[in-house]
């Protein structure tokens, strides 16, 4: 089978490994997409530091080809599913009370079974997978499929965040997560204000609900905000964007008793100044959210499987393996939401 393998820095490589086998308590999944996030691009760019070879891709949708023994029942051949959340540990204190996604072991770099490398393995043609970390979709592409986990890890900080109807909710940075936020806060009854300096997601972001839209580096943001929430500032804020230097400014639009969830990793994560008298007569939450869980999952899976979320305007291009390094440097250097790499474009035979 055809695997992408990362080298070094900007150095990937498609290459032949063996077919794993499988044991009779998993399944072996044919990749079918994998969408490259975020996390991949700072691999490739050297932002985000791994161990050399490593094999990335986590965003993942494809079908089952072979159920081993004691797997049998519940999943059938053919089945199409996408696949995440086992890179917790499982045995942790919050992995044990439902809370995967803040691990004490949560681990990037774990090696996926029946792989030569280390790494979340979805740039590979196969992957053998354990049955309760697969989720079934139905209605929609594999393309859209794949992206699951991004709106699995965006309805975890939805959640976090108790949006409710009626709420002012300001949703920083416009773009896939940003976007995803946007969708499930008005889902949920919120009025939502988006802010981002590209003008084109900004008219995406009124196309898809959006109720006001700002452009910071045109526009007074605090001042446009307060003019939209009644003078109150926002209930809650998601900041999706990896700048630490904005949060200062946020926490000023934020209204007394208000949230806001860091969303997005940080690079550089740089310390800022913060005034903790204002947080202490204020009564505001910092809140950190990161990944989802298998509840997450499931529920992510069914919303776009029935349509109540439509991902199809974040698939801004699709590549097939031979052209994965075109396909990083297009994710990294454009305006791109998701970049997807389509494995049955040039799969010349099904080797199961």
């Amino acid at each position: 089978m055809k695997t992408a393998v990362f080298y070094d820095v900007k150095k990937l490589v498609v290459e032949e490994t063996p077919l794993p086998e499988v044991p009779k308590d998993k399944v072996l999944l044919k990749v079918e997409t994998c969408a490259i996030c975020t996390w991949e691009q700072r691999v490739y760019t050297g932002v985000k530091k791994v161990s050399y070879p490593f094999i990335g891709g986590h965003e993942i949708a494809g079908e089952l080809v072979k159920i081993g023994e004691a797997a049998a029942g519940t999943w059938q051949v053919g089945d199409k599913v996408v696949f995440g959340t086992n890179l917790a540990c499982g045995h942790c204190h919050y992995c044990r009370v439902g809370e995967e996604q803040n691990c004490l072991n949560f681990d990037h770099s774990k090696q996926q079974p029946g792989l030569p490398y280390r790494g979340m393995g979805g740039l590979s043609e196969y992957l053998v997978v354990a049955p309760a970390n697969i989720f079934s979709y139905q209605n929609v592409s594999s393309e859209e499929a794949s992206l699951t986990e991004p709106l699995s890890c965006v309805l975890h900080s939805v959640e976090t965040a108790e949006v409710n109807f009626g709420d002012y909710v300001l949703v920083v940075g416009a773009g896939i997560m940003g976007m995803l936020h946007l969708q499930l806060a008005q889902k949920r009854g919120a009025i939502v204000i988006v802010s981002d300096p590209n003008e084109a997601r900004l008219k995406l972001a009124k196309q898809l609900g959006a109720a006001h839209v700002v452009n910071p580096v045109q526009e007074d943001l605090v001042e446009k905000v307060r003019a939209y929430t009644e003078n109150l500032g926002a209930q809650i804020i998601f900041n999706t964007t990896p700048m630490s230097d904005l949060i200062p400014e946020l926490l000023d639009i934020l209204s007394n008793t208000g949230k806001m969830i860091l969303y997005s990793s940080y690079y550089p994560d740089e310390p800022v100044g913060i005034k903790f008298d204002h947080i202490h007569k204020t009564g505001q939450q910092i809140i950190g959210t990161a990944n989802s869980n298998k509840r997450d999952f499931l529920r992510a899976a069914r919303l776009i499987s029935q349509g109540i979320i439509d991902v199809k305007p974040f698939i801004t291009k699709i590549y097939p393996l031979s052209q994965i390094e075109s396909a990083f440097e297009e994710a990294v250097n454009t305006e791109a939401f998701r970049i997807i790499v389509n494995f049955e474009q040039e799969r010349s035979e099904d080797v199961c």
